[in-house]
């Protein structure tokens, strides 16, 4: 038996396992799992775009930053599945339309011509629109147990008391409604 060709041959193969191993680490580095359920990076940042026009930011967060974005992405693998494609190609044709008017996805224009982009959906693809508007009401307004209306802003904003939760006591729900 010959060593010195075992010992070649085992070498090349530890030399090729590591290459492998760092090439393998270095594409899971790069590649961060998405924080959506549903939808896609691109996906989210077009209904942001269009959650925002309808629900912008004033004095109280926008529907973006109440996590309405993140209620819709959640209840479309749950309440709202049979509203997907509706999701996939409304959010694809809003995309079209800015690239086309604007030269860019929609989430990459300024707030002046997202508007523009809304409105023109608004008028040319009104089942979508009414769609999207009211999701972005439900996660608004709606419980923050299902990931909108974060820190129940819009119920501070109408000047709401929260609610008291199923299963809480008395006790629990006075701690967490006092400053």
């Amino acid at each position: 038996m010959n060593v010195k060709k075992y010992a070649l041959a085992r070498r090349d193969f530890v030399v090729a396992a590591a290459a492998a191993g760092t090439a393998f680490l270095s594409g899971c580095a790069s590649s961060r799992p998405s924080q959506w359920e549903f939808l896609s990076e691109r996906d989210a940042g077009t209904l942001k775009a269009i959650c925002d026009q309808i629900i912008p930011a004033d004095d109280f967060p926008s529907a973006s930053q109440a996590g309405v974005v993140e209620f819709i992405d959640r209840q479309l693998v749950r309440h709202f599945r049979r509203h997907r494609s509706a999701y996939r190609e409304g959010l694809e044709r809003a995309d079209s339309l800015s690239r086309k008017r604007f030269g860019g996805e929609l989430a990459r224009v300024t707030t002046a011509r997202q508007l523009e982009i809304v409105r023109a959906i608004e008028q040319q693809d009104r089942m979508f629109f009414e769609l999207v508007r009211g999701h972005t009401l439900d996660g608004y307004y709606g419980t923050p147990r299902h990931g909108g209306n974060r820190d129940a802003v819009s119920w501070r904003m109408l000047g709401l008391a929260e609610p008291p939760v199923l299963g809480r006591s008395p006790s629990e729900q006075k701690k967490r409604s006092t400053p």
